[in-house]
């Protein structure tokens, strides 16, 4: 009984150990030089992006529907959970693209379809989006796939907030109204 389960081990074996091999020859030598990166520090970066203005140029073109949407976009100083801001205002040179200002970093958005009716705008060079609902808004990191800002309210999305909670909508699983006679 032993020697079958040792039998077996080794035919399992004996093709990882040929993989291995394989991929252990197909690795290219080492010239000798060693390679080093520069590493630039953060603080300096920092200071680079602060002192750049944000870029006019873009190939980006908005479509009326676009347009639409810019012209529903909250402006302002909007207050943020745990004592954060956004300052997003409308680009007066042009039309449709906002600048938006969260912990000095600038963005520049530009609106973007979406499906499901919200407000979508998005910073294509640095990968951010900042999408607002009915009732708060948020801003997104998409290169690190986390928020940066979120539970944002302008007045008017506070006080949908408030008319939500006096008057929540039905749930989806009540099912419509019965018809009135």
């Amino acid at each position: 009984m032993k020697k079958i389960a040792l039998i077996a081990a080794l035919a399992l074996a004996l093709p990882l150990a040929a993989s291995a091999q394989d991929a252990a020859k197909a690795k290219p030598l080492s010239t000798g030089k060693k390679v080093t990166q520069k590493v630039v520090p953060k603080k300096i970066i920092k200071k680079v992006e602060e002192a750049q203005p944000i870029s006019d140029e873009t190939k980006i073109v908005l479509t009326p529907e676009d347009m639409a949407v810019a012209q529903r976009v909250a402006t302002g100083n909007i207050k943020c959970e745990l004592g954060a801001s956004v300052d997003i205002e409308a680009d007066p040179q042009k039309p449709g693209f906002f600048n938006l200002t969260h912990n000095k970093v600038k963005y520049r958005l530009h609106p973007v379809e979406s499906r499901t009716g919200a407000i979508r705008l998005e910073d294509p060079r640095l990968e951010a989006m900042w999408l607002q609902l009915g009732n708060k808004s948020m801003l997104m990191s998409q290169k690190q796939g986390l928020r940066l800002a979120d539970e944002c309210q302008a007045a008017a999305q506070a006080e949908f907030a408030e008319s939500m909670k006096k008057n929540p909508p039905k749930d989806l699983f009540e099912g419509a109204d019965a018809p009135k006679k």
